[in-house]
């Protein structure tokens, strides 16, 4: 038996229909495509913390729970009296642990199209169906009729919504929300990954509803390389969603990492409301860009339709000025000739802006 024989005996069809998630290599590239917070840690912080981290010992298991985060955590993100946290390696590895908890042959995960791709892929390791349903084509909005009679057909196990959403950086209505919330017969996790970069959240929601769960992430404030994210609501689903949870998924140079710098968090509160203003800055300046259709965004990065027919040679063209940003022309039909560029710094801004000004 050859051994693209065996591949096909052995792998399933449908892990074998996948292309593996691709990080592009920037070089020495300006880097706008992953939603990154632009600015360094200064250097007075940066001492401090390489002081605190050459006092830990990496020879034991970190504490499995995590406790002294998850209370540190639990302030910053304003996690409500009552609620339950999980923490996991990034988000991707709580969206994989709730999909492994309720994963059962015709079981189905229902989000909106175009959004967060590991929804769809994540949905497949764990052997569930995924079911996208469109978003508005003019803004990006719900289409929540055509929303809600998909819930009422698939009755997903869970239903993933990102606030703002990625990749199209708009707040969906809080009424729709809340209406999903109601007629949604299992969990609905509202991915609040971008909540540095907005006023809205439904943290202060949970304990509202016994199917509401919201998760967040220290990626986008400024700390991406930490790799932890974390999942909030109900005591009775999340002591479920737990079991599913590996040991020890949160190291030790994690759990250190991320309290020292909550300690700090005026820092990146800093950092992020510098990055809000760039953002309206940077769209405002692509307005003026002649065949740029610039869309409004709540999150740290602007999605863009340029020229029909345009978006690769414009990708190719960037990086070939030193720029790198997000191509998304392919990913959906609602992003046509979408380009997505993250908010970056000043500098950074002013670079992009003159590039694709020269190249339209």
């Amino acid at each position: 038996m050859s051994d693209n024989e065996k591949l096909n005996q052995w792998v399933r069809p449908e892990i074998r229909a996948l292309s593996a998630y691709h990080v592009p290599d920037p070089g020495d590239m300006i880097k706008l495509d992953a939603m990154e917070n632009p600015y360094i840690w200064p250097d007075e912080l940066r001492r401090e913390w390489l002081d605190l981290l050459a006092g830990v010992d990496v020879n034991r298991y970190p504490d499995p729970q995590a406790a002294d985060l998850k209370a540190r955590l639990r302030v910053s993100m304003s996690v409500p009296e009552g609620a339950e946290i999980i923490l996991g390696n990034g988000s991707d590895e709580l969206i994989q642990m709730l999909a492994m908890s309720v994963a059962a042959p015709g079981r189905t995960v229902l989000s909106v199209d175009p959004g967060f791709v590991m929804y769809r892929m994540i949905a497949t390791f764990c052997g569930m169906r995924y079911a996208g349903v469109p978003l508005n084509w003019d803004d990006f909005s719900l289409d929540l009729e055509t929303l809600l009679a998909a819930i009422e057909k698939e009755q997903p196990a869970l239903i993933f919504l990102a606030y703002p959403n990625n990749p199209t950086g708009n707040l969906f209505a809080k009424n729709a929300i809340l209406d999903v919330i109601e007629a949604a017969p299992g969990l609905v996790v509202v991915d609040e990954a971008y909540a540095p970069f907005t006023d809205e959240s439904f943290m202060g929601r949970l304990g509202e509803f016994d199917n509401l769960l919201v998760m967040r992430t220290v990626s986008k404030m400024g700390l991406a390389g930490l790799r932890l994210g974390l999942l909030a609501g109900p005591a009775d689903w999340l002591g479920e969603v737990e079991k599913t949870r590996l040991p020890y998924n949160i190291n030790v140079l994690t759990q250190v990492s991320a309290e020292f710098a909550l300690a700090h968090q005026s820092v990146f509160d800093e950092q992020t409301h510098a990055v809000r203003e760039a953002r309206g800055q940077l769209f405002a300046e692509l307005e003026r860009v002649v065949g740029v259709t610039p869309y409004p965004s709540d999150a740290n990065f602007i999605l863009l339709r340029v020229p029909q027919g345009r978006a690769l040679s414009l990708f190719e063209d960037l990086k070939g000025k030193g720029v790198l940003v997000k191509n998304l022309h392919g990913a959906h039909p609602l992003l046509e000739d979408c380009l997505r560029v993250t908010v970056g710094t000043p500098g950074e801004n002013s670079a992009f802006l003159s590039a694709i000004s020269t190249l339209l």
